[in-house]
Formats: C-alpha cells, sequence, structure tokens
C-alpha cells in the first residue's frame, strides 16, 4: 500500500508517517522501481503502536526506547511513570477548579480575586490607603502570586507576613506616601537616596536575601525591572540605590 493508504488505515496524516520516518521512529519500507514506498501489513502495525504510545503521553525518545525493548520491561516501567505524573497533573487541576469554585462564587469578581486567599488579605494590609505607589505594588505582587508554583507562593508570603505587623503596615504606608510624592520628581532630588535607605531598613532580612539572590528568570526574579517600567525615573531611582544597598547589606 501507498503512504496516503497507510496513514488513513491507521489514523495518523501522511506528514505522521514522514516524520515518524525522520526520526527512525519506523523504519522506511523496500522502494518499488517507480520509487514508491510499499508498505506492508507489519508496517500498519508498527505505526499503529507508535500511535497508541504517543496518544498515552509518552515522548518520541520514550517511544523510541520502548520499541527497542522487546521484553517491555521498560515500557512498563515509562507507563507507570507516566501514570503517576498523570495523576499528580489530575490533583492539581481539581485544587485549581476548586479555586475557580470560590471565584465563581463571589458576587463581586474582580481581577485580583484570582489571587490565593492568603496573598488577597496580604494585599488588602499592605496597599490601603489609595496610593498610586501601593496600587503597582498590589499588581506585581498579584502577578507574583498568579504565576508562582505553589511552593514559591508559600515561600512569598513567608517573607511578606512580617511587612503585615501593624507598626509595620504603618511604616510601609508612610514608604507608599513618600514614593508617591516622587511621582514628577527629578532623579537627583535630594530625598531619593534618604528614601532608598529608609526602604531598605524597612525589609526584612529573609525578603532582602529572597530578593538579591533570586535568579532574574525565576518567579519574582525580575521584579526590578518590572518595577522601574511603571514607575517615574525618580522613584526607579530609588530602587537603583535600594538594590545597591540591599546588595551592601548581604
Amino acid at each position: 500500500m501507498r503512504i496516503g493508504e497507510l496513514a488513513a488505515l491507521v489514523g495518523v496524516s501522511t506528514r505522521t508517517v514522514r516524520h515518524y520516518h525522520h526520526v527512525g521512529l519506523l523504519p522506511e519500507p523496500v522502494r518499488l522501481t517507480n520509487g514508491y514506498r510499499d508498505y506492508r501489513l507489519r508496517d500498519a502495525v508498527a505505526l499503529a503502536r507508535v500511535r497508541r504510545l504517543a496518544e498515552l503521553g509518552l515522548s518520541l525518545d520514550e517511544i523510541r526506547d520502548a520499541l527497542a525493548d522487546d521484553l517491555g520491561r521498560e515500557l512498563r516501567e515509562m507507563l507507570e511513570e507516566l501514570d503517576a505524573d498523570l495523576a499528580r497533573q489530575q490533583e492539581a487541576i481539581g485544587a485549581r477548579r476548586a479555586r475557580l469554585a470560590v471565584l465563581l462564587a463571589e458576587a463581586d469578581l474582580q481581577a485580583e480575586s484570582a489571587v490565593s486567599p492568603e496573598m488577597a488579605a496580604v494585599l488588602r494590609d499592605l496597599s490601603s490607603g489609595g496610593s498610586r505607589f501601593a496600587a503597582v505594588d498590589r499588581e506585581w505582587l498579584a502577578l507574583m502570586d498568579t504565576v508562582a508554583d505553589p511552593a514559591d507562593r508559600g515561600r512569598v508570603l513567608d517573607l511578606m507576613l512580617p511587612l503585615t505587623e501593624p507598626q509595620a503596615l504603618a511604616r510601609g504606608h508612610a514608604l507608599y506616601e513618600r514614593l508617591d510624592e516622587l511621582d514628577d520628581a527629578d532623579p537627583a532630588d535630594p530625598r531619593v537616596p534618604a528614601l532608598a535607605a529608609d526602604l531598605a531598613a524597612h525589609m526584612p532580612d529573609a525578603m532582602v536575601t529572597a530578593m538579591i539572590g533570586t535568579p532574574a528568570d525565576a518567579p519574582g526574579g525580575g521584579w526590578l525591572e518590572a518595577m522601574t517600567a511603571e514607575v517615574s525615573p525618580a522613584q526607579a531611582e530609588v530602587f537603583r540605590l535600594l538594590v545597591l544597598t540591599l546588595k551592601d547589606r548581604t
């Protein structure tokens, strides 16, 4: 049979068959004198097996290893690992659906409702008072909470908790007000280095270590670039000096 007939019989595209030939998953049959491939029943059986393994979620490399193992022991191990992965994914999907159910039950559903309940409580405390800069900070924290995995999300919350104590909250709100006052200021304004020093003093040691030591491509690692893109030049200068101060501190 021709490649089109083989593909139709097994339920794949001719492009898929050619790709499996290219990557070595399906041996190429003998060509006829006219140059066409001549597929036989054994080729259809081999192609069907590759398709079944791909539908189970195995990668092409895993399928190649499985096909090379005549006894099937390695295939069984890979299928067991795949089953465990699927179980973990199913659990994660269940948790997400439970969170969605809570969101859908809210009468006043807003964009920030998508954060975890724990982060929502932190955001309410940290960014109250109508500060413009607090709103920027709130958006950044909400984004971190949304994209982080559960373990990272828990670590971020642990870092934020000291700032939710009553005295720390009062200092934080005062710092937000001072940042707002620099909205139209010159980066050389004398208030800039003083505010950077006070911000550094306000931050707990664990938070400083996490902020300075987190790679730029990790969740939260690009906080400086993201923050400075949303603020005025004077406010951006505050955070540039803040980072220098924190690096000295660590």
